[in-house]
């Protein structure tokens, strides 16, 4: 399957939202984020990339069902923070932190304050863990040791 990883532009922000609605999924295109696309014959998956104090926070990571289990993610997510220096945040129910974790992500001991604080009145309501994954710089090749 060849699939296209693309950034959406600011006309494009609304394909996003209208492909969470047509999967049911309640998953919104952060308003202030990069967003993010696979394609392969339409949209199969997206992801919203927020800038936040010295990095990232991802939001809406989410793959078409008929299309999981084959990689899309961990290709949206690299071509993603192919774009990105420093590190990337992530909330996600304790069920999912085996499949972030495949992605390079880890238990994150320390959060930007407003990432903090946003997990903190989160939490209130429901089950969830704080991801990172650092990502050594833009000008890392994919093949590079460092890389994630």
């Amino acid at each position: 399957m060849h699939l296209h990883f693309t950034q959406l532009t600011g006309l494009e922000r609304r394909l996003l939202d209208n492909f969470y609605r047509e999967h049911g999924s309640r998953m919104r295109a952060a308003s202030d984020g990069a967003l993010w696309v696979a394609r392969h014959n339409g949209l199969i998956a997206g992801l919203s990339l927020s800038p936040v104090a010295g990095g990232y926070w991802l939001t809406g990571l989410f793959v078409a069902p008929e299309q999981r289990n084959r990689g899309v993610a961990a290709g949206l997510l690299d071509a993603a923070l192919a774009q990105t220096d420093g590190p990337t945040w992530l909330f996600c129910h304790p069920d999912l932190t085996p499949f972030y974790q495949r992605l390079g992500f880890e238990h994150a001991a320390h959060l930007p304050e407003a990432l903090a604080a946003r997990l903190a009145r989160y939490q209130r309501s429901k089950r969830l863990e704080a991801l990172v994954r650092v990502q050594s710089s833009l000008a890392s090749s994919p093949g590079n040791s460092t890389s994630v």
